[in-house]
């Protein structure tokens, strides 16, 4: 097998990596955390400029039959409390703290977060969370930690009922500001 099915990318991503296959090989790469002797650190962004910045993660949790029996008005409840309710604010909270948490994120005080969390179907719960800044850097992290944290507070609340939950798709739904905007 190659390198590359044994490591696992996908091929749109292959393109921009560069194996290192001795410890004094320079890594000829575009990942912005690694520098020019091989080694982790954060991006230096003292020249940039402060821009708007926001971002738009999105997780989905899928729920058995177990816990959705559970859902009434749009909210589970249980002895730990409301679930949804719960799960926005948990999600805010690491929102806020992604730069605690993420070795080579920088620490941003986010200017505004807000997550949603709707259950569009039988057993599907869909987390979205919204960040935006004016900074330096951009918000994304933030997003995505928003949106991973509320779906694992939803799976520790309802794990009692059922252990059958599974977290998927968490992905960055759109992102401005910055050097470049993304949208999925």
């Amino acid at each position: 097998m190659s390198e590359i099915g044994r490591i696992g990318l996908p091929r749109r991503v292959v393109h921009r990596v560069h194996f290192v296959h001795s410890p004094t090989e320079k890594i000829v790469s575009s990942f912005t955390h690694i520098n020019e002797e091989n080694q982790p650190g954060m991006v230096d962004v003292s020249a940039k400029a402060v821009t708007a910045r926001s971002a738009h993660a999105r997780a989905t949790v899928i729920l058995p039959e177990a816990v959705m029996r559970h859902l009434v008005d749009g909210e589970i409840k249980t002895k730990k409390g409301p679930v949804f309710q719960t799960a926005i604010i948990a999600g805010t909270m690491a929102a806020k703290k992604t730069g605690e948490l993420i070795p080579l994120c920088h620490p941003i005080g986010l200017e505004d977060c807000k997550v949603h969390i709707a259950a569009p179907t039988h057993n599907e719960v869909i987390i979205d969370c919204h960040t935006a800044v004016s900074h330096k850097t951009g918000v994304e992290m933030e997003a995505l930690t928003g949106a991973c944290v509320a779906a694992l507070t939803i799976y520790d609340m309802c794990k009692a009922l059922s252990h059958g939950i599974v977290i998927r798709d968490v992905r960055l739904m759109e992102k401005r500001g910055g050097m470049s905007d993304y949208s999925e």
